[in-house]
């Protein structure tokens, strides 16, 4: 089964051009992540994760919900190469919050693309920090995107993702979101990776409701019932919701979430204690 292309432009609100060149990556890139918020209510509620072309439609493109990094990168992988960009899958060992020489599962999922004899880094699902450009595969270069500074570092055959989150008060506040090198990965790597992530006891991502979406003058981060807003040139707010009520009017009136039975959505919030009432 092939995407449905015009679905996919629908959905994420693109009307521009379609031949395989960096404007053309760049513009998806940019626009993705805007329309198509990250989060993990399926896995929070003990729903399956499809993986496939049909599931991954039905559910992002007619249903207009969100999903997390697998569903995000697969879906635009599918857009990629159906307009004809060289592209394939990558895994990466997430280290956000962690050592840098970590050993993490290869949890997360990206994207190469080789394009004009360079080769780029793509990835729309990484939550509260996803990326809104691709960056050029060249270790040490700062790049710059609508939202932070960027850059890779090369550590032998592998590389780090780091992230300038220091904005304008903090010249230099690199973090490591991951680090990854460039075995080709495949959806059933993928597949198995995201069993675990929404079936295993261990996963954060069944006791842990995250939600995310980068605006173009802001960024919104959500965690359990904790909503942060990181504005453009720095400045950022916290704010705790208190209730059930408010955290699914939140995610579906702020962060563009769509709630399949918020009966028991709701529910599910408190029985997992991320509100109260």
């Amino acid at each position: 089964m092939s995407l449905d292309l015009d679905g996919y432009f629908a959905r994420i609100g693109y009307g521009g051009p379609t031949d395989p060149t960096l404007a053309t990556l760049q513009a998806l890139h940019a626009i993705h992540p805007q329309a198509i918020p990250f989060e993990n209510v399926d896995a929070l509620m003990g729903v399956s994760v499809g993986l496939d072309v049909a599931s991954l439609q039905d559910k992002i493109v007619s249903q207009g919900r969100g999903g997390y990094c697998f569903e995000h990168n697969l879906i635009f992988m599918h857009a990629l190469e159906q307009l004809g960009f060289m592209v394939s899958g990558l895994a990466a060992r997430v280290l956000w919050g962690q050592p840098d020489d970590a050993i993490t599962a290869r949890s997360h999922m990206l994207l190469r693309i080789e394009l004009g004899g360079l080769t780029y880094i793509a990835d729309v699902g990484f939550g509260g920090l996803t990326l809104t450009a691709p960056l050029l595969l060249e270790p040490g270069l700062e790049q710059q995107t609508p939202h932070e500074t960027f850059r890779l570092v090369g550590t032998g055959d592998q590389f780090r993702l780091q992230a300038n989150i220091g904005g304008a008060n903090i010249a230099d506040d690199w973090r490591t979101l991951y680090r990854f090198d460039m075995s080709q990965a495949h959806e059933v790597d993928y597949r198995v990776a995201s069993h675990f992530l929404s079936t295993h006891p261990s996963s954060h991502f069944l006791s842990t409701l995250v939600a995310a979406l980068a605006l173009p003058d802001r960024r919104y981060a959500l965690r359990n019932n904790r909503l942060s807003t990181h504005h453009a040139g720095g400045r950022g707010e916290q704010r705790e919701i208190a209730t059930a009520s408010e955290l699914a009017d939140l995610l579906e009136n702020q962060l563009a979430v769509v709630i399949p039975d918020r009966t028991a959505f709701e529910a599910r919030l408190r029985e997992k204690r991320i509100v109260e009432t």
